[in-house]
């Protein structure tokens, strides 16, 4: 059997640019080579790499509807933050939309994680980093 390893998740989305723009700022990563301008065809495919670590992030066209969270199975990102409230400040001044309120909003102070809304609508976690 021959080992298979993760090449990267990459997100479905509308608008390939904005959403990789969006992920771009909040992670501090780069545009892969070749990726850093918009196509004037219209970007198809996307790529981000995290600048410290081998870790890509991918964005593909397409027109299919991101289901509400909680509905059906689906595949979220968890992406570490140092302070959640500095985590949640930057998400939303980006775009993201809360999904859920504090860890004591929610009535589970020990929770070290917040659930969001990316522009496109895909769910993703800021969590506490070590926890």
């Amino acid at each position: 059997m021959t080992t298979r390893h993760l090449r990267q998740p990459t997100l479905d989305c509308a608008e390939p640019r904005e959403l990789a723009e969006f992920y771009r700022q909040l992670l501090g990563w780069v545009y892969a080579d070749g990726h850093e301008e918009p196509d004037p065809e219209g970007d198809d495919f996307l790529l981000l790499i995290d600048p410290y670590r081998p870790v890509r992030l991918g964005f593909q066209r397409s027109d299919a509807t991101v289901a509400p969270w909680r509905v059906g199975a689906r595949v979220h990102l968890d992406l570490d933050v140092d302070d959640l409230d500095v985590g949640h400040d930057d998400a939303v001044r980006l775009g993201a939309r809360p999904l859920t309120g504090t860890p004591e909003e929610e009535g589970h102070a020990d929770d070290p994680f917040r659930v969001y809304a990316d522009p496109s609508g895909h769910p993703f976690c800021l969590c506490l980093a070590d926890q």
